[in-house]
């Protein structure tokens, strides 16, 4: 995710402020607190590490037996006796690439087969660098599969239990890139773009079923997103600190947020500031054009 570059410092300073202020702090709530006694499961897709990784730890926390479903079965079940020896949690390991028609099929039938399906966070992403005319055809068809035929086929499968049982949560992980456009990224601003709003969407036509959506939307995460083969070029080094979100403070935000009524989550009084300044008419353009010349 390369958003941050399409803002200065000076620009997003000048917008802190107002998001601040539209930002107060909240007491904290719980995210759909389970009755002394009563069992809830919860699957989290791209859950071999980072962000993914994180939910599972606090949804585990949280008293869910969770199914971590990923492509590297070797982690997934690293992190399943993690949840353990940690918090005493069993967990499932579901291996599926989501980035193919078999995979989605995959998850899909094991999300139906869940009785108590109470938090599906569709999490599994990833980026790619240069203008489409250049990239791999592949590569973006894989992207599309991953990042919009995968998250409404799974919630397309989680929605039946979840009404019927009067209560749940989808959480889509998207970007802060859904609002840019930004050359060099045409599919990932565009995918991230569809999962805001499919999720805006879908949570009005459940208006009054019990059952949440949310669309996360963070900027840059310490994880490994940025270690693949397509970022040899990119260096964080090159990114104030302060533009680094923690994988848990993200998950933790996206959970917390679950017990209002946002469907749209920004983490970060930073990244709140630059998507009040890209919706404003007139800047949101003028930012893109900057970040064109710092590519």
């Amino acid at each position: 995710m390369k958003f941050p570059k399409m803002l200065t410092l000076g620009v997003i300073a000048g917008a802190v402020g107002a998001a601040a202020v539209n930002n107060r702090t909240r007491p904290r709530r719980a995210f759909l607190p389970l009755r002394p006694g009563a069992t809830a499961s919860a699957l989290v897709t791209g859950a071999s590490a980072g962000l993914g990784a994180e939910f599972a730890r606090q949804l585990a926390a949280g008293g869910y037996r969770v199914t971590l479903a990923a492509r590297r079965g070797d982690r997934l079940e690293a992190l399943q006796q993690e949840l353990l020896d940690r918090y005493g949690m069993e967990s499932d390991i579901l291996v599926a690439d989501l980035s193919t028609d078999a995979g989605i099929d995959k998850a899909a039938q094991h999300i139906r087969a869940m009785d108590d399906l109470t938090v599906l966070v569709n999490n599994a992403g990833f980026g790619t660098v240069g203008r489409l005319v250049n990239t791999d055809p592949v590569r973006q068809q894989e992207m599309v599969h991953l990042h919009v035929l995968a998250v409404m086929s799974l919630s397309q499968a989680a929605l039946p239990g979840m009404t019927a049982r009067g209560g749940g949560a989808i959480i889509n992980v998207s970007s802060v890139a859904a609002f840019s456009r930004m050359p060099g990224n045409v599919n990932y601003c565009a995918t991230k773009a569809y999962i805001n709003a499919f999720s805006q969407t879908l949570a009005a036509e459940l208006t009054g079923t019990g059952v949440r959506v949310q669309a996360l939307c963070p900027g840059y995460i310490v994880t490994e997103f940025h270690d693949t083969s397509e970022y040899t070029r990119f260096n964080r080094d090159r990114s104030p600190g302060f533009l680094w979100l923690k994988a848990s403070d993200v998950a933790r935000a996206s959970l917390d947020a679950l017990g209002g009524s946002r469907v749209i989550v920004v983490p970060g009084t930073v990244y709140k500031a630059a998507v009040m300044l890209l919706r404003t008419p007139g800047i949101g353009p003028m930012a893109n054009r900057a970040a064109k010349k710092l590519r």
